[in-house]
């Protein structure tokens, strides 16, 4: 498998972890606001992560050409 497709699929799943969160907060599942804080924390954390892999596969993309 290479880089551009294990990328890829990491992309998908940091996209599925980050809609299940905030499914969760839209639903009502933080019961606290410690929680609510921390599914934030998450979902930020999941929005910049899939950032920086998009961000490194544009730059391989534009080495490449």
């Amino acid at each position: 498998m290479d880089t551009y497709h294990v990328l890829s699929h990491a992309v998908k799943e940091i996209i599925n972890l980050r809609d299940d969160n905030v499914s969760h907060l839209s639903n009502g599942g933080a019961k606290t606001f410690d929680e609510y804080r921390h599914v934030c924390g998450v979902i930020r954390g999941l929005t910049h992560a899939e950032s920086i892999i998009k961000d490194l596969v544009q730059r391989s993309e534009i080495s490449d050409d």
